[in-house]
């Protein structure tokens, strides 16, 4: 009763337009039944399903019982490789260079990939590089013949309330269209992906849209399907799709270089909230509040300062400040970057050239009691421990994979090059300010 219900509302909404100024495919040729066919005839030969073939390492742990029986050196963990299939959808976005765009966890370890398209037709393909943090791949279809690509729109000229149209290969049945509409913008801090900023929608999504497209009525695309809320991975209105200006800025890149070279801004804050714009007297109610300043950083070099309010990005509304984090995580290094702050009151721009995100390093060169851990700088603060090799001396002192280094003899560090130089003066013992998850703790090194 709900579809059928939602079905007329819908139906009623869009009569309620005029196609004719809209330049929207509502009627068919021949009556006036309302009908997207006359748009999805033309979009659907860009969507395509992938198939792909791999295998992965699977770590099982041995139990102690039998670690009892091989002795004390024994591994407490069993690496196993093992093959795996899976099934996603993707769109094209050139034609004639054969490129594909699709979700990372769709390729994710694939050794073969097949593409196919509506009418059937398969064609093998080939990785260009990919983005695991924003879960973007592109592929390249090899000796592809007759291949449609689709228009790309701007997601930046979304509003909630917009009607979109999601197409994939959900459950592997086959190409298949469901629609909604927009249920919000920019959603972040849902724990899917470290870069978001989802658009929302209740169009149905399931197992295998990821990587499909999310259009508009116009049949431009604005979205890449790549998530859902739901129990048992089931549809429950509330799907995501990122942003095509996101994907788009991703994509070049991995044309350009074969990775993402991401871009970093140097500031840290929150959202502007009510507050803070009455506490600062300021005529807004969205945008990124600066709290803090790096020093020697891109944002320092052009002049912005703590307290400043970032409300546009080239010209475009910024709504909170995981949506500046996340454009300018999708920019890529030494790209030009206007910003239209609000100070004491007062509307400026400045010209920003984003500089190169610090890389991971080996933290055996900053102390020995370190070894095995790899180091980088964490966006929201201190220093992140990104991988740990099992048995290492860092692993030995406690230390864990994903801990964050937020001080050192309560001295805060905010960089590997900061952690360095702490470590650098310090003598005798170090003791590390550890957050892990929603807790605080401290490890003691020797060695220094």
């Amino acid at each position: 009763m709900r579809i059928k219900l939602f079905s007329v509302i819908a139906l009623t909404s869009l009569l309620a337009f005029s196609p004719a100024q809209a330049n929207i495919p509502f009627f068919s040729d021949k009556d006036e039944t309302p009908t997207l066919a006359p748009m999805l005839e033309e979009v659907t030969p860009a969507v395509v399903n992938i198939s792909v073939k791999g295998s992965r390492e699977v770590r099982q742990r041995v139990p102690d019982m039998f670690r009892f029986f091989f002795g004390p050196n024994s591994p407490r963990e069993q690496v196993q490789e093992r093959p795996f299939r899976g099934l996603g959808s993707g769109v094209i976005i050139d034609a004639d260079k054969g490129y594909v765009v699709t979700n990372n966890h769709v390729i994710d370890g694939a050794s073969e990939i097949l593409v196919t398209l509506k009418d059937g037709t398969q064609f093998d393909a080939e990785v260009i590089g990919t983005d695991a943090n924003s879960d973007i791949a592109l592929l390249k279809i090899k000796d592809g013949e007759n291949l449609t690509e689709i228009e790309i729109g701007k997601s930046s000229d979304l509003r909630v309330g917009d009607f979109v149209v999601a197409i994939g290969n959900p459950f592997g049945l086959g190409q298949t269209v469901t629609s909604g509409i927009v249920s919000a913008l920019g959603r972040s801090g849902l724990g899917i992906e470290e870069i978001e900023n989802f658009i929302q929608t209740d169009a149905a999504i399931n197992s295998g849209n990821s990587g499909g497209a999310l259009v508009t009525l116009k049949g431009k695309l604005i979205g890449i399907n790549t998530a859902i809320l739901g129990p048992n991975g089931g549809n429950i209105g509330i799907g995501f799709a990122i942003p095509s200006d996101m994907m788009q800025a991703l994509v070049q890149q991995l044309i350009e270089f074969g990775e993402v070279r991401r871009g970093v801004l140097g500031v840290r804050g929150n959202d502007l909230t009510a507050d803070i714009a009455e506490a600062l007297n300021l005529d807004a109610k969205q945008g990124a509040f600066i709290a803090e300043v790096l020093p020697d950083s891109a944002a320092a070099e052009a002049g912005l300062q703590s307290g400043d309010v970032i409300i546009a990005v080239n010209g475009e509304k910024v709504r909170s400040f995981a949506d500046l984090s996340a454009r300018v995580k999708t920019m890529g290094v030494g790209k030009p970057v206007r910003l239209t702050v609000l100070r004491d009151g007062d509307k400026t721009d400045f010209e920003v050239t984003l500089s190169a995100e610090e890389a991971a390093v080996e933290a055996a060169t900053l102390h020995p009691a370190l070894e095995g851990a790899t180091l980088a700088a964490n966006e929201d603060g201190g220093v992140l421990i990104t991988e740990l090799l099992e048995g290492s001396m860092a692993a030995r002192y406690g230390l864990r994979e994903d801990d964050i280094i937020m001080a050192v003899n309560r001295q805060a560090v905010n960089s590997v090059s900061e952690l360095r130089n702490v470590l650098d003066s310090a003598r005798g013992v170090v003791a590390l300010n550890i957050r892990r998850g929603d807790s605080s703790l401290y490890l003691v090194l020797r060695g220094g």
